[in-house]
């Protein structure tokens, strides 16, 4: 139905906003069916660069799963890096970077995190408060592979403050040692 009425676009006129309602509708039932090359091919038919940012944007803002989610910011990061704010393209790399982290998870726990995907040091910190820590070690080394040269609202000496703020509190012991005497 959706290749139908794509056809039926090419040969009458039809509204911009109904357009992209039609193209959004059609990508995110592509990505909820998982085939990210039917949908990179949809992205890339659409002749109008506004049209397919706004429906990219669109998709990506209705919280789908975790692959679709990583499969629009990185389509958005590369190619439309520069049309974006400046507060726009830190929330989509920090989703990208979010949505790698919890790649690097065991399956069935990404669903515990999957909220915190557009904020990869909240993930960490969670990680850190549940006491995770050999995902940590792995989420630690995929954000410093993902943070180089990158601005996207947070920095490497961040992510090691953070670390530091919590090693220390694991070495504060609440009470002190008392001695018996006799």
């Amino acid at each position: 139905d959706y290749e139908l009425c794509e056809e039926w676009g090419h040969l009458y006129p039809v509204p911009r906003e109904d357009l992209i309602s039609l193209h959004r509708e059609h990508l995110l039932h592509l990505l909820e069916m998982g085939d990210m090359e039917k949908a990179l091919q949809l992205l890339q038919r659409i002749e109008d660069p506004g049209v397919c940012l706004a429906i990219s944007e669109q998709s990506l803002d209705q919280h789908l799963n975790l692959a679709a989610s990583h499969f629009l910011a990185d389509y958005l990061t590369a190619h439309f890096y520069s049309s974006l704010t400046t507060a726009r393209r830190n929330e989509i790399q920090a989703l990208y970077i979010g949505s790698k982290v919890l790649l690097t998870l065991p399956e069935l726990s990404r669903v515990n995190y999957f909220h915190l995907s557009s904020r990869p040091l909240l993930m960490l910190e969670q990680l850190l408060m549940n006491m995770k820590v050999d995902w940590v070690a792995v989420a630690v080394q995929t954000l410093h592979q993902l943070l180089a040269g990158q601005e996207i609202g947070f920095t490497v000496e961040d992510i090691d403050n953070l670390l530091s703020k919590y090693a220390e509190k694991a070495l504060n012991f609440p009470f002190t040692l008392k001695e018996k005497r006799s």
